[in-house]
C-alpha cells in the first residue's frame, strides 16, 4: 500500500526528471563552432606592429576556432572607428578585435566623445603580448649612460625629450618618468615613429620613449643608448638593458599590450567558446614569431584577465587626465 508520503516522494521524481533530463541534454550539446569566417578589426593600418601582431593571432586562431580568421584595418580617428565598427557588426562570435593598450587607456581620454569605452564595450578574450617602450638617449647630447646620470644632467640644464605624438604611449611613459624622478623636460612631440627616429638620430631631442620594434635596431648600432625599458621584466630583444624599476624607479611599468577583444554582446557560450580557442592557440611557435615582431608573449589567468584589463586601462587613463594631454 502506497503512503502519502510515499507518493508525494515520488511526485517529486517525476517533476524533477524534466530539468535533469534538460541539463544532461544541454552537457551532451557539441560546442559552438562559426559556420562562416570570422573577422577580426585591427584599428591600426596595414604594415605595422599592431597589424602584425594581428595578423599572427588570426593565422594561430584559425585552426583552433574551425574557420578562417579575415583581418580587417580600420584605422582612423586613434582607432575609434575601427572600434565603431567591430561594435556595428555582429555579436555573434564571428567578430573579433586587436585590443592596445592605447584604446583601452588612452582614447577615453582624447576621444572623450566619441561613445566607445572599450572596457564597458568589449570582452577580453585573451592577452597576446606585451612591447616595451624603451627610454634612449641620444649621444650626440646626452651624455648619460644610465637613468641617475639622467637625472644629474636634467639638474644642470633643460632637457628635450620627443615621442610619437600627444597623449601616445611614449609621451606617457616620459610623463610618468619625470613625475618620479622630480624632473621637467620639454616635451616635443612628432607624428609617429618614423619622424621621431629621424629628429633623434638628426640630434633634435636630448632623449626620447619608442617601442622596442622602433628602438631596438638604434641601440644595437649604437645610435641610441637604451638607459630603460618601461615593462617589468626585460624585453627579449634587448635583455642587457636594465628596466626602470632596475634602474631604481620603483613601481614604475608601463606596458604596451596587444590582446583579442569580443563585443561585450557576445552571447556567453559563444565568448567561452572563442575564449578556449584562443588559449590553445597561444603556442611556443606563435611566442616565437611574437618575439621576432619585437613582442613578448603575455599571459593572464582568465578569470584575472577582465579585471586586469579595466585596472591597467584606469592607470593610463589617469596618467593622460595628469598630463593634460590634447590631440596633436
Amino acid at each position: 500500500m502506497t503512503t502519502r508520503r510515499g507518493a508525494l516522494a515520488g511526485l517529486a521524481t517525476i517533476l524533477a526528471a524534466p530539468p535533469i533530463l534538460a541539463a544532461r541534454k544541454a552537457l551532451a550539446q557539441p560546442a559552438w563552432t562559426p559556420n562562416r569566417p570570422l573577422r577580426l578589426f585591427v584599428t591600426y593600418p596595414p604594415g605595422g606592429v599592431t597589424d602584425i601582431v594581428g595578423r599572427l593571432a588570426a593565422e594561430a586562431l584559425g585552426p583552433e576556432i574551425g574557420q578562417p580568421v579575415l583581418v580587417e584595418n580600420r584605422a582612423g580617428a586613434g582607432g575609434n572607428l575601427g572600434m565603431q565598427a567591430a561594435l556595428a557588426a555582429p555579436a555573434d562570435g564571428t567578430t573579433l578585435m586587436l585590443g592596445t593598450v592605447a584604446l583601452f587607456g588612452v582614447n577615453p581620454v582624447l576621444y572623450a566623445g566619441s561613445g566607445v569605452d572599450g572596457v564597458r564595450d568589449f570582452a577580453p578574450l585573451g592577452m597576446l603580448g606585451e612591447a616595451a617602450n624603451v627610454l634612449s638617449a641620444v649621444p650626440a647630447r646626452l651624455a648619460a649612460r644610465n637613468v641617475a646620470e639622467l637625472v644629474a644632467e636634467g639638474r644642470r640644464r633643460p632637457l628635450t625629450y620627443g615621442s610619437v605624438g600627444n597623449g601616445s604611449s611614449s609621451h606617457l611613459s616620459a610623463v610618468l618618468l619625470l613625475k618620479t624622478l622630480g624632473l621637467e623636460a620639454t616635451h616635443v612631440p612628432y607624428r609617429g615613429s618614423a619622424p621621431l627616429v629621424t629628429a633623434m638620430l638628426a640630434g633634435e631631442v636630448d632623449f626620447g620613449f619608442d617601442t622596442t620594434a622602433t628602438s631596438t635596431a638604434h641601440v644595437q648600432s649604437g645610435a641610441f643608448r637604451a638607459l630603460g625599458v618601461t615593462t617589468a621584466r626585460r624585453a627579449s630583444s634587448l635583455p642587457e638593458v636594465p628596466t626602470l624599476q632596475e634602474a631604481g624607479l620603483a613601481g614604475y611599468a608601463l606596458s604596451v599590450w596587444f590582446g583579442l577583444f569580443a563585443p561585450a554582446a557576445t552571447p556567453p557560450e559563444r565568448r567561452a567558446r572563442l575564449e578556449e580557442a584562443v588559449a590553445r592557440s597561444q603556442t611556443p611557435a606563435l611566442a616565437e614569431k611574437l618575439r621576432r615582431a619585437f613582442v613578448d608573449p603575455l599571459a593572464v589567468p582568465p578569470a584575472e584577465l577582465p579585471g586586469w584589463v579595466a585596472a591597467d586601462a584606469a592607470r593610463w587613463q589617469q596618467l593622460a587626465r595628469d598630463a593634460r594631454i590634447e590631440l596633436n
